[in-house]
């Protein structure tokens, strides 16, 4: 039997002290399968490809051909279906159960979206056909528009960004934009603890200094701290709203009034929205910029590298800065404004985020999300999502720390800290013992601002039933954590693979392939 790049045996699935290995490696309907290097070979392929003499080919091209083999491995068409079907099965996905992950709204994706965004006209469309022939496509792309400026209370929204952090700098280049306008050059961006750990990154990303302001005990930006530092160098504050540690910032307000009297700008990080809209517009709070995680707040789960969308609001202060293009409507037409046709309303445009307009997938989607729910259910969407997460944070709270707990209700995730552990047990444990549960690990360590912390967010589409479930497993987990249970140490035991020496394998990971002897005589 092989042994792969990590010293794997079948064996090792088997929890110890369990039942003995099976001769295959399989448990039952738990289909062990090797890597493709160790069950292909380069002789082998599912594809008969004709023979290209050397004189066929173009001229010119000689230096473009291969001179030795490239050393993928072939299968045929049924191992090579049945390798990747196997592995797919080792997958959690949201199809299989609740994925608790905080400030990442991985809920359930109607399959009426997928339905919408594989219509010919949206899936085949093509960014360089005549505007002429996709009407249909700016109409939609204009409807989601208009319905992110009314549930944000912002006049003006920016399509084109791909994800949050793009959105962040987005934002952050309009702001620079306003601020050069008015030649007043300006360097720092605060950023509080508990904003999410793009928002620092995306600011020096953008040029800026960034500074931090403290939390107060509650978890909330500490504001006499904040309007201590607002002076002529800052440029903005990226605030987090709902923040990181579930809790909605109540000064919000006094925040942008205090901002904007010191001549800087607002920038909300939207990627919490799933649990306020409907119900708060930032644009009444003073927000000038916020990015819209349509991936989260309006469907399609973003995990796996999948497609994301990061539209950006702003107010009428930042509208003139924003990037091209955009869809404007024009009586019964629509256009792509682009830099020759900007016009006034957008003569102050720092430019362009990408080459065309965004994820037409994933307009489609936000689209059929918005009308299958209407004003009312998308208010019910941030209300359901609320009590969710304050179900479970008032079910755990009496077995596991909740250092927020008493600073009113949370929002749309609840927080919990390792606090109260035995020595040598850790949020780390409580991870991978929920693994042997069925259920994806919840965030763990972030917030930084609180240590060993556990974010979860079941969002609104989980049930009663599944909280529950999900309820008593992290219960039974962290009971085993508080009596110190040894064999916690080595969760999982049932999972397809054991755990993994987390710092070797960031410090030392195996990024060449080597064939199973070669390995063997390394070790």
């Amino acid at each position: 039997m092989s042994i792969n790049q990590s010293g794997w045996r079948p064996e090792m699935n088997s929890a110890e002290g369990s039942e003995a290995a099976t001769f295959t490696g399989n448990r039952a309907l738990m289909l062990e399968e090797p890597l493709i290097f160790e069950i292909g070979d380069s002789q082998t392929t599912g594809v008969d490809l004709p023979e290209i003499l050397l004189e066929q080919a173009r001229g010119g091209l000689d230096n473009l051909l291969r001179t030795a083999p490239i050393g993928l491995p072939g299968l045929s068409e049924p191992e090579a279906v049945r390798h990747y079907t196997r592995l797919s099965r080792q997958n959690y996905a949201i199809d299989l159960g609740l994925f608790p992950l905080g400030s990442c709204t991985m809920k359930h994706n109607p399959r009426l979206n997928e339905k919408v965004a594989r219509l010919p006209g949206f899936a085949d469309i093509h960014p360089l056909q005549p505007q002429e022939t996709v009407q249909g496509a700016y109409a939609l792309i204009h409807l989601v528009a208009d319905w992110l400026c009314k549930l944000t209370g912002m006049p003006a929204v920016a399509m084109s960004p791909k994800a949050g952090a793009h959105g962040e700098l987005c934002g952050l280049l309009a702001i620079r934009s306003a601020l050069e306008a008015r030649g007043d050059m300006r360097s720092v961006i605060l950023v509080p603890e508990s904003a999410h750990g793009t928002n620092p990154a995306t600011a020096a990303f953008a040029g800026y200094a960034v500074e931090n302001i403290p939390a107060t005990p509650e978890g909330r930006v500490d504001f006499a701290a904040l309007e201590r530092r607002l002076g002529p160098d800052v440029a903005a504050v990226m605030i987090t709203n709902p923040n990181t540690c579930g809790l909605f910032e109540r000064d919000m307000k006094r925040i942008a009034d205090a901002v904007h009297a010191a001549g800087a700008f607002v920038y909300c990080d939207g990627a919490n929205f799933n649990a306020i809209v409907g119900r708060v517009r930032p644009g009444d709070l003073g927000v000038d910029a916020m990015h819209i995680n349509l991936h989260k707040t309006f469907s399609t789960p973003h995990g796996g590298g999948g497609p994301g969308s990061g539209p950006v609001v702003f107010s009428a202060a930042l509208a003139p800065f924003a990037p091209l293009p955009f869809v404007e409507k024009d009586g019964d037409q629509f256009r792509l404004v682009e830099e020759e046709t900007a016009g006034e309303h957008h003569a102050h445009s720092f430019g362009r985020m990408v080459a065309f307009h965004g994820q037409m997938g994933m307009f489609t989607r936000a689209a059929s999300y918005m009308l299958s729910h209407g004003a009312d259910g998308l208010r019910q969407v941030s209300e359901d999502a609320v009590l969710n997460a304050n179900y479970i944070l008032r079910s755990l709270e009496a077995v596991l720390d909740a250092p927020f707990g008493g600073s009113g209700p949370c929002m749309h995730e609840a927080l919990f800290s390792d606090s109260g552990f035995p020595e040598g047990f850790s949020t780390l444990d409580v991870a991978k013992g929920l693994i042997d549960e069925g259920f994806h690990p919840m965030t763990v360590y972030f917030p930084l601002v609180v240590h060993g912390a556990m974010l979860v967010e079941p969002t609104e589409t989980e049930s009663k039933a599944v909280l529950d479930q999900f309820i008593g497993a992290l219960r039974s987990v962290a009971a085993r954590a508080k009596n110190a249970d040894p064999s916690l140490k080595a969760a999982p035991h049932f999972a397809p693979r054991r755990r993994l020496d987390e710092t070797l394998a960031a410090r030392k990971p195996v990024l060449v392939w080597k064939e199973p002897e070669a390995a063997q005589a390394a070790e």
